[in-house]
């Protein structure tokens, strides 16, 4: 059974290999302004499942906080406020669901969820960011974020004629706030707690170096490169979880 022990002491190639795995996903989340949870859930679901959602929520909201402290002039709140009014909504929707399901199926719906994200990111759609539209995004981040703790693609395309600074800004302050909500109702019903969040603690620092390397190096790295490369990692890692648990 996976513990904090076996994680950081009896398996140190493994938590090496998460610690590494979180720095890049910040990383990738600083360059772009999505990409943490994207990159690592994925991973984590198929090599160290304990990860999922909750711990990866927490780390996950605190590098949005840090994207949207760094430009948090261009936060444009009235569409937070319709998003996380969604979220709300989304986040009641997926714990039902976890209260529901067995590891086997969930398993599939979160693969499904993450190709779901990939295809959202790669559709093109044109959005207006209506109220009515920027709200359906947060019900959608709300079960995607609660579930597998991938929720950026619906608001970034509901966002995506934003300038990119109020999009990075606006999505990371959803996603700090709406993890914040997701944690507390996952923990209310019983699926966080003090071991789940002693789990992505030990993983904080990790985080925090790969979202300092992002601000050092995010004039000489392509983000549209870096976010192909995501969407493609992510795919095959979703296809990966299926065949796992097949």
């Amino acid at each position: 059974m996976f513990d904090i022990e076996s994680l950081a002491f009896s398996d140190p190639w493994l938590f090496a290999l998460m610690a590494a795995l979180i720095a890049g996903s910040a990383f990738m989340q600083g360059i772009g302004g999505v990409g943490f949870t994207m990159f690592a859930a994925p991973v984590a679901a198929i090599l160290v499942p304990e990860l999922v959602p909750g711990p990866l929520l927490m780390l996950g909201g605190c590098v949005t906080f840090l994207t949207a402290a760094r430009e948090y002039r261009s936060i444009a709140w009235e569409a937070a406020g319709s998003a996380l009014a969604g979220r709300a909504v989304g986040t009641i929707v997926a714990v039902l669901a976890l209260a529901q399901l067995t590891q086997r199926p969930l398993n599939f719906l979160f693969a499904a969820m993450i190709l779901l994200a990939v295809a959202l990111s790669v559709a093109g759609l044109r959005i207006s960011a209506t109220r009515t539209n920027v709200g359906i995004a947060g019900v959608l981040s709300g079960v995607m974020g609660t579930l597998t703790s991938v929720g950026a693609p619906p608001l970034v395309l509901a966002l995506q004629r934003s300038s990119p600074a109020t999009l990075r800004a606006t999505t990371g302050a959803i996603l700090f706030f709406g993890s914040t909500l997701s944690l507390l109702v996952l923990a209310v019903a019983g699926h966080y707690g003090p071991r789940e969040f002693l789990i992505g603690a030990t993983l904080v620092p990790f985080m925090l170096l790969g979202f300092w390397l992002s601000g050092r190096l995010r004039q000489k790295v392509s983000a549209v490169m870096l976010r192909r490369g995501l969407l493609l990692f992510c795919a095959l890692s979703a296809i990966g979880l299926i065949v796992k648990t097949l």
